[in-house]
């Protein structure tokens, strides 16, 4: 991420990351602290949720369940189906292109390597041995709509968001009326929240 940065953005810029991006973004803060602006993480799962205690068994049930609907995503009709939970969210330009690209086998093939990648790069300890806190101004979006199936678990995953946010020398947690993919459901709030922390420097 740091050479991308690099290569992207010559200046200072904020830092944008979605759901499991906040990790990738936490690791990348560490080297690009000078540079940034500020960052905004968008639902993201802290690293005091007890999920990542258990990176391994949801990783592999995850990629089972991408490997059964990859071969699938040959045939448009059950690439759409299996992508309704997209289609509600996104406007329908994103949601086209993202059918085209992502639903499709090689897409699919490319979210496992990802998964897996991120998985493999969360450390045992990662829980007691966290990455150093940003020194960054930093907005926590949180959303209040519980994923499908995760309801049970959307108060402690909010709790631990909250916590997180709390500990932050300039930080702020913000409970959003949305589902997980605030970015679609109240992109005005996320926007807001980039010229905020571009504002304050």
């Amino acid at each position: 991420m740091v050479a991308l940065a690099d290569a992207v953005v010559p200046g200072r810029f904020v830092l944008v990351a979605h759901s499991m991006g906040g990790l990738v973004a936490r690791r990348a803060v560490e080297r690009l602290a000078p540079r940034l602006r500020g960052q905004l993480l968008i639902d993201p799962t802290p690293e005091s949720a007890p999920s990542y205690d258990a990176i391994d068994q949801i990783a592999r049930r995850v990629d089972r369940t991408l490997a059964l609907v990859q071969p699938l995503t040959r045939f448009r009709p059950l690439a759409r189906l299996a992508s309704g939970n997209i289609r509600q969210v996104f406007p329908p330009d994103t949601y086209a292109t993202m059918l085209a690209e992502d639903f499709v086998p090689a897409g699919l093939a490319q979210t496992r390597r990802e998964f897996r990648a991120v998985a493999a790069a969360i450390p045992p300890r990662f829980r007691t041995d966290p990455p150093a806190s940003p020194t960054c101004p930093t907005i926590l979006l949180s959303a209040n709509h519980p994923r499908r199936g995760g309801e049970r678990t959307h108060p402690a995953l909010q709790s631990h968001q909250r916590r997180w946010a709390d500990t932050l020398t300039d930080g702020r947690y913000e409970a959003v009326d949305s589902g997980h993919f605030i970015q679609a459901g109240q992109p005005a709030l996320v926007a807001d929240g980039v010229r905020e922390l571009l504002d304050r420097n």
